[in-house]
């Protein structure tokens, strides 16, 4: 496995960091944009990544938060996915581009994840036509989805303030008749699929509304559910195409 630092050129031709992770698989791979959380890329997103190139596929994280004040950043990203457009959108489209551009990638087979924040893009960007599949995290909702690819979802049922939020997509993409596998772990809360980094977070993310903090079985479901999403819905699209 590779896993590197790369450079991406945005539209307003900013040079974008992000990571590139490489499986060890010598024909073009399905791709996957990972867009992290809040925290950032940190070693927790990269072991992420990691972990789904062990399972065949091309991972790219940019990093949305390299264009300046991290806290500026985190509230242009919110900001982004409430209007569902800006800059935070316009990045995610050029690492799109640039990943489906890499001759490691077959780029007809692209898919999306995202946790927290970045589950909340994962939503947006499934609706823009360019992913064959999408896997939000514990991500927000928008009250109309107008379309969609196949979603997988996790959400905790803990997590207080995003309760609504599974009822709500699966409203949507039933109304849309999209495939999906939309799941609440009910013993789980926000942020179950990542091992929190920092011992004072991690002691106080158990104690907010959204019960945040890793639970090892839910995220251990969650992978298997989403990898048999991306082979039937990602892996195959080829295959289907040419019966």
């Amino acid at each position: 496995m590779d896993q590197r630092e790369i450079r991406f050129p945005c539209d307003d031709g900013f040079s974008m960091r992000g990571i590139l992770t490489l499986p060890d698989r010598p024909e073009p791979r399905p791709g996957l944009l990972l867009i992290y959380e809040v925290f950032g890329l940190n070693e927790e997103m990269k072991r992420v990544a990691r972990e789904f190139a062990e399972a065949g596929y091309v991972v790219l994280i940019p990093d949305l938060f390299h264009r300046g004040p991290k806290l500026l950043c985190v509230a242009g990203a919110i900001r982004s996915i409430i209007k569902q457009r800006g800059r935070p959108i316009d990045d995610l489209d050029a690492a799109r581009r640039y990943l489906a551009s890499r001759p490691e990638v077959d780029g007809n087979r692209l898919g999306v994840v995202g946790f927290c924040m970045g589950g909340g893009f994962a939503v947006v960007l499934a609706m823009r036509g360019h992913y064959k599949v999408a896997a939000p995290f514990y991500g927000e909702i928008p009250e109309d989805l107008p379309s969609a690819c196949p979603t997988v979802a996790s959400f905790g049922g803990l997590d207080k303030p995003l309760r609504d939020a599974p009822e709500r997509l699966r409203r949507n993409l039933a109304r849309l008749g999209v495939p999906s596998d939309i799941k609440v772990y009910e013993d789980a809360g926000h942020s179950f699929f990542t091992r929190t980094e920092g011992a004072i977070l991690q002691k106080i993310g158990p104690l907010l509304p959204m019960h945040a903090g890793y639970h090892e079985p839910s995220a251990l479901d969650a992978k298997d559910r989403v990898l048999a999403f991306f082979q039937e819905h990602l892996d195959r699209v080829v295959e289907r195409s040419t019966m």
